[in-house]
């Protein structure tokens, strides 16, 4: 059997330290999108290190990138056994809004078997996880089974601009047989699953500019281009009536889906009535001739994330604006490039461009292919037994609509597969207010965690 009665003894001993532990993690508000908490995310990492050491890792290192550092240490691989390479994020999203907190984000809360925090579950609890099971691993059986290197960052909640060259320039010591990702989640509790495939991404900012300055809406609105309304226009032309993406090429890469994807989308348990009413929406919306599965893990997108322009206090304001702006991400499928997409929008948005106006495009970094694994990799079964024998079922095969840069990197850079093995939940709120982890999910990760290690080391 993979499950280790002697790990799992050991982590209910412990469960109390191990969970106080990881309230000391949370505490450390490691926010990578805004320049005052720097030093906080180096004391993120820092303790993360720390952690390592007292594990008895070797080689721990605060490895410097071209923004927050990566966290490094490893156990060499026992004669015969692979060498895994395990994947983690330390920082986290900011906390806003803070009035719809029930809690204070940054000072962990249990309430009715959760732990709530920011970073609770993404990444933080579920990065802790694998650590607390390789100290049960130690603790019991004196080693771990398989080579593991750790390789945590503190930029994948801006993208994770600076991972492409730090893997990249750190080919030979992160080379591994496959990679752990300790980031993503299962399709819903007491329910396992096992990811083939995540989107990528690209994003991108429209500036458009009418006239040199604002101006009065009484004197000139009659005669001059409003920015905010040529900007509106602009940016229906991007989709027909019925969700399809309307820009010229957008989907000439695409693969369409094989009878054998869609049958398998099919076995997923879901309910898109239940989902539209869970959400408050009257009726869905997207690409035709696709169900929501489909759209949302095979399906390109091209969404609107925020547009703005004008004036948009409180009271009152009668002025034409001269500029507006607008931000825009595309997930992306197999095999679209992201900077030919940004090409298509950009060149798109110039032949659209309303009269009177002028249309130029930003592109933000940490754009990410898309990323697929085979169903048959070892790893990913070996990942599938133990969360058949865990769950007492078997794991249901699934994708992700959203994107983890690091796991196309991975693949391309060193030729590692990445196997999700993660314990976020569609409940979780990540990135909203009041994020949680169950607390009996902290404990099936660390459970999973020690039998999938000595899994992958039966199978060597």
């Amino acid at each position: 059997m993979a499950v280790d009665s002697a790990c799992d003894a050991y982590l209910e001993e412990h469960d109390a330290r191990h969970l106080e532990e990881l309230k000391e993690f949370l505490r450390i508000p490691s926010v990578s999108s805004l320049p005052e908490h720097r030093d906080d995310l180096r004391r993120a990492a820092e303790w993360v290190a720390d952690r390592l050491r007292e594990l008895g890792a070797r080689g721990v290192e605060l490895l410097p990138t071209g923004g927050n550092p990566v966290v490094y240490g490893e156990w060499p691989a026992p004669e015969g056994a692979p060498t895994a390479l395990l994947y983690g994020h330390y920082d986290v999203q900011p906390p806003d809004p803070l009035n719809l907190w029930e809690s204070p984000p940054f000072e962990p809360t249990v309430r009715d078997g959760k732990l709530y925090a920011r970073g609770a579950a993404d990444d933080k609890g579920n990065m802790f996880a694998p650590l607390k099971a390789i100290e049960a691993l130690v603790a019991t059986q004196g080693r771990v089974p398989i080579g593991l290197k750790c390789l945590f960052e503190g930029e994948e909640e801006v993208g994770s601009p600076s991972l492409p060259g730090f893997v990249r320039d750190n080919a030979a010591r992160l080379k591994a047989d496959f990679a752990l990702s300790a980031d993503g989640g299962m399709w819903g509790p007491d329910t396992p699953s096992l990811t083939l495939g995540s989107k990528g991404i690209a994003a991108c900012q429209l500036d458009l500019r009418t006239a040199n300055t604002d101006l009065h809406s009484g004197q000139y609105g009659a005669a001059v281009p409003n920015a905010v309304e040529a900007l509106a226009r602009l940016v229906t032309t991007m989709h027909d009536d019925a969700g399809r993406v309307t820009v010229p090429g957008f989907y000439d890469a695409v693969r369409e889906l094989s009878g054998e994807e869609r049958a398998q989308m099919a076995q997923v348990p879901f309910d898109e009535e239940e989902y539209r009413g869970r959400l408050g929406l009257e009726a869905l919306w997207g690409e035709p001739g696709y169900t929501v599965l489909e759209r949302a893990w095979a399906r390109p997108t091209l969404d609107l994330n925020g547009i703005w322009g004008g004036f948009t206090g409180e009271g009152l304001k009668t002025v034409t604006p001269c500029e507006a702006h607008a931000k825009i991400t595309c997930r992306l499928v197999p095999d679209q490039e992201p900077a030919k997409i940004v090409d298509l929008i950009e060149a798109h948005a110039r032949a659209h461009c309303p009269l009177g106006a002028t249309v130029t495009l930003r592109r933000f970094p940490g754009a990410a292919r898309p990323f697929a694994i085979r169903p048959d990799h070892p790893a990913l079964q070996a990942a599938g037994r133990v969360l058949a024998e865990l769950y007492g079922k078997e794991p249901l095969p699934i994708r992700i609509g959203g994107t983890l840069p690091v796991a196309e990197t991975l693949q391309t850079e060193l030729g590692a597969d990445l196997v999700f093995f993660s314990w976020g939940m569609p409940d979780s709120q990540v990135h909203a207010p009041n994020e949680r982890y169950r607390l009996a999910d902290f404990t099936y990760a660390r459970r999973a965690y020690c039998a999938l290690l000595n899994e992958l080391a039966k199978d060597a």
